[in-house]
């Protein structure tokens, strides 16, 4: 119990290092920059190959469980477009770039930590906190949510080239079902979760490898642990955005 009363003091006492006015606005945007390309363009590939199967096989699965004759077949268009705008282009990518994007975070701060270059920085009176975590926080907070309208696109299309090259059923009627009943503001609503989870699975991982001790195998326990905390807060605030901007 002390112990996450302890944790979460220090993470708020880190976020409130971390959101300063940079010292220096040319090295933050050089730093930025870097960020932009590990945490969004390096991982556009793997998001959009991950969507495109996971929308062929939300289809598949809609096929096989709806033989139902009485059922209308552009139901399959309509359960797979809600399946895949309101939980996995947002949450279950979030979970998995938690893996990939948080573990190396946590890894590279932690590496840092434990190589003291980060009392180095705080020794030439730079604000470490501000110049390691900030950019990542800021290139998270934009990547996140383009990551995520990338992976709906991909995800319904990874679906109509399944009914095309299946011939499962019509693609009109998978078409119509895309469009049967549509809220724009699930869109809204996938991309406030997206820029939450960006920041929840930066910030945590970036504590977790900042108060990094001992060697080089406590690094790789903290990214354990923050790869493991990033999930349970994103399961956590998923469930409370949901109910707090879905549930009537």
């Amino acid at each position: 119990m002390f112990k996450a009363i302890r944790q979460v003091g220090e993470y708020t006492i880190l976020l409130g290092r971390t959101f300063h006015r940079p010292q220096k606005w040319s090295i933050f945007f050089r730093r930025l920059i870097i960020e932009m390309d590990y945490i969004g363009l390096q991982t556009i590939a793997i998001v959009l190959l991950l969507s495109l199967f996971m929308g062929a096989a939300v289809v598949l699965q809609m096929t096989n469980n709806l033989e139902n004759p009485l059922l209308p077949r552009y139901l399959i268009g309509y359960a797979g477009r809600e399946s895949i705008v309101l939980e996995f282009s947002s949450t279950v990518l979030a979970l998995i770039l938690a893996g990939k994007i948080g573990g190396n975070i946590a890894s590279e701060i932690g590496t840092m930590r434990i190589t003291e270059q980060i009392d180095g920085l705080e020794i030439m009176g730079v604000n470490s906190a501000n110049y390691l975590i900030l950019p990542k926080i800021v290139a998270s907070l934009f990547f996140f949510p383009l990551l995520s309208a990338l992976s709906i696109i991909c995800g319904l299309v990874g679906g109509y080239l399944t009914v095309a090259a299946g011939d499962l059923f019509p693609l009109y009627d998978y078409i119509y079902g895309l469009k049967f009943d549509f809220k724009p503001f699930y869109i809204v609503y996938t991309l406030i979760k997206s820029c939450l989870f960006g920041f929840l699975v930066t910030s945590i991982s970036a504590y977790f490898g900042y108060y990094a001790k001992g060697n080089s195998l406590e690094v790789g326990k903290s990214s354990t642990r923050a790869f493991v905390m990033s999930c349970i807060m994103i399961l956590i605030f998923n469930i409370m955005l949901t109910q707090l901007l879905v549930s009537k």
